[in-house]
């Protein structure tokens, strides 16, 4: 059955190609060189201000260090700020040791069991599949309440780069990775991203580039519609970001899903910051310098951005024809092994292009020599998905209290998400899980481990979407308190079936209201 996918999938591949085209292998490496030093450079530079400036532009005068060696400085020191590097490199190992063929189940259990730190939508994976949820299900928005958020946009970039001018390629790898934590607009983020990467092999027109890309995104999807927001705004705007910029804010910085950004100016959605993406790459033009600081001081996620967009841009112009300037950023870094791996940006390079060369000869490409001809593919839309169908935020209700036996909650509404953590008093750091059971109405829905271990907590400590329209009650047991521990609950955020009227928001925000012609 295995082959028989695999064929199909070839099959179809070759049946969406329009043309052929050539590259030496002197050139592919170069661009593949390039895309991944754009990668590092690119969120090396935007560490200092990521998620600093969260709705707001990054002023021009806000300086941001760069100098000479200042990345293997950062690889040395600040390690966690590849995050996004590590986890892309976690994927070329599952590749390299199990083959292009490497199940979803493979790439979830790999970066599960990783000693690295996670957040969002790949730590609520990395629980799900602990705890028995596996792909594609630990990245369904009802299992993961980030499923919308940037994790797989922020590490997809293998895929592109590993399927030059073949965006079908491209996807069908991504649909086995995107969906291990990611839904919807979250998973579309890594499709874009991906397929940047791979029609930046063929092509010098960033605009074109773009287009092509969105065409792998279903046009009903959110995500399509900002990025081709984006685009109209561009045109409209051809000389000012800022006023793209502002346009991106007013119509799509609402975020609904994310429990971290509801109700709050963070915003860790991949659309907004696909958008940033798009912004930094048409305004920069071309220009590498342009096209970092611009996708920086976009803000919110302000390393990730510019990492995507400097590594597609590397990607057009290759290796070789990335400034000196940033280069010598780069310096003594390319032999250094990113943490939790033992590769290196130069072992890397090697085994994107030993990728790239497979992925070409298994879609109807034939090497020749130094020359390689590539089969271009045709970009077909991936299905159509959508997180957070009908839940509309109500309220955010701050509760702030430790958990001493059980507690309970009224709401009203259609959707409820419990926010919290484990505190340990003693300093000691033994290793607990407490136990806790969470009904609705009287009715068990789920009795959830949640472990102190950073690595494997649990992101939110309950949620749940689909309730019925009306009052509720949820009752919170703890049933194994440990006095060393407090399990806290922070915030309860509250869903509707739609906004709440204009009179509830004043309600709950403790706003007087006015009545007219009086004070």
């Amino acid at each position: 059955m295995k082959k028989k996918i695999v064929f199909l999938i070839f099959a179809i591949c070759l049946l969406t190609t329009i043309q052929s085209q050539n590259i030496s292998k002197q050139v592919l490496l170069d661009k593949i060189k390039g895309g991944w030093a754009g990668q590092t450079i690119g969120v090396t530079f935007g560490g200092p201000v990521e998620f600093r400036f969260n709705g707001t532009i990054i002023q021009s005068y806000q300086p941001i260090p760069w100098y000479k060696g200042y990345v293997a400085e950062m690889m040395t020191h600040n390690d966690g700020l590849y995050d996004d590097l590590y986890m892309d490199l976690t994927w070329v190992e599952v590749l390299e040791r199990d083959g292009l063929d490497a199940s979803s189940g493979a790439f979830g259990e790999a970066f599960a069991h990783k000693d690295y730190k996670l957040w969002h939508a790949n730590q609520a994976a990395r629980y799900n599949i602990l705890h028995g949820i596996k792909p594609p299900l630990s990245g369904h928005w009802k299992n993961n309440p980030h499923a919308d958020c940037i994790d797989f946009q922020i590490e997809a970039d293998f895929a592109g780069l590993m399927s030059p001018g073949m965006p079908n390629a491209a996807n069908e790898i991504c649909d086995r990775v995107g969906h291990v934590m990611n839904y919807g607009d979250g998973y579309y983020g890594g499709v874009f991203v991906a397929n940047m990467y791979a029609n930046a092999y063929f092509s010098n027109s960033i605009p074109s580039i773009i287009q092509n890309s969105l065409k792998s995104i279903p046009p009903a999807s959110k995500f399509y519609k900002v990025i081709a927001d984006v685009l109209a705004w561009h045109k409209k705007f051809p000389t000012d970001w800022k006023q793209t910029w502002l346009a991106v804010q007013d119509k799509w910085s609402e975020d609904i899903g994310c429990p971290d950004g509801v109700f709050a100016p963070f915003n860790i959605d991949a659309t907004i910051n696909a958008s940033y993406i798009v912004i930094g790459l048409l305004y920069g033009n071309g220009d590498f310098t342009k096209t970092i600081e611009i996708t920086t001081r976009c803000g919110q996620d302000a390393d990730c951005n510019p990492s995507s967009a400097a590594g597609i841009l590397g990607t057009i112009k290759g290796y070789s024809h990335i400034p000196a300037y940033w280069m010598e950023g780069l310096e003594g870094a390319e032999n250094l092994n990113f943490a939790y791996t033992d590769i290196s940006l130069a072992k890397t390079y090697e085994l994107s292009f030993k990728h790239a060369m497979e992925n070409i000869k298994r879609n109807g490409g034939t090497i020749n020599g130094d020359n390689i001809f590539v089969k271009i593919q045709k970009p077909i839309a991936v299905p159509m998905e959508q997180s957070f169908t009908g839940l509309f935020p109500q309220e955010k209700k701050y509760i702030g209290k430790v958990i001493e036996d059980q507690m309970k909650f009224d709401f009203k509404g259609t959707g409820i998400v419990v926010k919290g953590y484990l505190t340990n008093w003693d300093g000691k750091g033994e290793s607990y899980t407490a136990n806790a059971s969470f009904y609705i109405d009287d009715e068990l829905i789920e009795t959830a481990a949640l472990p102190s271990d950073f690595r494997t907590r649990r992101h939110e400590l309950f949620w749940k979407y689909d309730l019925p329209k009306g009052d509720h009650t949820l009752t919170v047991k703890l049933m194994n308190r440990d006095p060393k521990y407090d399990v806290r609950i922070s915030d309860l955020l509250i869903y509707g079936d739609q906004y709440a009227p204009i009179e509830n928001i004043y309600q709950f925000g403790k706003i007087p209201k006015t009545k007219s012609g009086g004070k």
